[in-house]
């Protein structure tokens, strides 16, 4: 019998699997992109206390408008980016997923097309799919870098509704030049197409790297998607967010569901945004400790790829599987994704790093670590 003998789902459904990395119980956890360092205690206690004082209003449906969640992600893209926005112009959900899914559920839909270029998110094509958007790529150069003009080539050719740009890119960590971004912006402007930079790593990217949202004042197809999950320490908290023209948010606030920010998650946001100078201290440690990373794994006679994010993309390897597994019977996950045989590795705290890199070492001695 099948899995789902007797129920009507959807025919293009039934060979799925739910996404979702391994969650094992393992000591040293180097696969889900998370800051390593938790929130300090002051943090937290700022965070439970802003809970409770939502709580004492539950049997109240929350602010489904979140004007102020809204407005101070506004001043932190001010301070971050330069960005001089109005809370209008900001979006928040569940997680930069949920944001995502109201982009496709706004713009997408039967009988239009979603692109991007490959190697990229593994959820695009799932937020396309959900939707009942085609889905199409392009590719991206041997060195994971996108080429401007095969990248308009492409828009022109596929004339897709969204086109989903990530920069710093996942799995490859690579990111995407402004003024090829700004091509793009502007030949799918001239297509009326709408465009969505999803920088979920946008505060790892190297000194000198502009991010998307100084374009947002010329191009209202254009849409920014950030997320307090990676350099904010906030995983657990599911907040992701938008900067955009308040046109494109307008067309967010139709298809997202009642009240679907709960006052849990608004407290718990604001709080973390009062911190964020902390939260944030340890970034430029992490970068240091990427591209240190970067250059350890050149020196072992690996490839691996110049990173903006908080993880490094290396190989290649004749079974990368079985890499994976050896370095998970060490205690140490890592992730088993991107092109045939390459891994990606997040960047942990020193003494995980330290682990992984002695782990490796000990692998690549044997024949599991043969390389291509």
């Amino acid at each position: 019998m099948g899995r789902f003998d007797g129920l009507p789902i959807r025919e293009e459904l039934k060979s799925f699997e739910p996404y979702g990395a391994p969650q094992l119980d393992v000591p040293i956890l180097l696969n889900v992109n998370e800051n390593p360092y938790p929130p300090s205690e002051e943090t937290v206690q700022d965070v439970a206390a802003s809970v409770a004082e939502a709580a004492r209003g539950m049997n109240r449906y929350p602010d489904r408008e979140f004007l102020g969640l809204r407005a101070d992600l506004a001043a932190y893209l001010a301070r971050e980016s330069g960005a001089q926005l109005e809370p209008e112009q900001l979006w928040a959900a569940n997680g930069s997923n949920e944001v995502m899914l109201h982009i496709l559920q706004a713009f997408g839909g039967p009988g239009r097309t979603a692109l991007s270029f490959a190697p990229t998110y593994s959820m695009y094509p799932e937020y396309a799919r959900d939707t009942n958007t085609a889905w199409v790529t392009g590719r991206r150069a041997e060195d994971f870098t996108l080429d401007r003009s095969k990248a308009i080539a492409a828009i022109s050719r596929h004339r897709p509704s969204v086109v989903l740009l990530a920069s710093p890119n996942n799995p490859t960590g690579t990111a995407l030049p402004i003024d090829v971004t700004e091509a793009i912006v502007a030949q799918a402007a001239a297509l009326g197409s709408v465009v969505v930079v999803d920088e979920a790593y946008a505060e790892f990217r190297r000194a000198g790297t502009p991010s998307a949202v100084s374009l947002l004042p010329s191009y209202p197809n254009l849409a920014v998607s950030r997320t307090m999950s990676k350099a904010f320490a906030m995983a657990g908290g599911r907040v992701g967010y938008l900067a955009a023209s308040k046109q494109f948010v307008d067309a967010l606030r139709i298809v997202r569901l009642p009240y679907h920010l709960s006052a849990v998650t608004q407290a718990t946001a604001r709080a973390a945004l009062r911190h964020s100078g902390e939260l944030l201290g340890r970034v430029e440690q992490l970068r240091i400790e990427r591209d240190e990373t970067v250059d350890w794994l050149r020196s072992l006679g690996l490839r691996a790829v110049d990173s903006d994010a908080n993880f490094v993309l290396f190989g290649t390897f004749a079974d990368r599987h079985a890499v994976w597994q050896a370095l998970l019977d060490d205690g140490v996950l890592i992730r088993e994704t991107g092109p045939a045989g390459w891994l990606r590795v997040s960047i942990g705290t020193g003494e995980e790093m330290a682990a992984f890199r002695a782990s490796l070492e000990r692998i690549l001695k044997t024949d599991t670590g043969r390389q291509t």
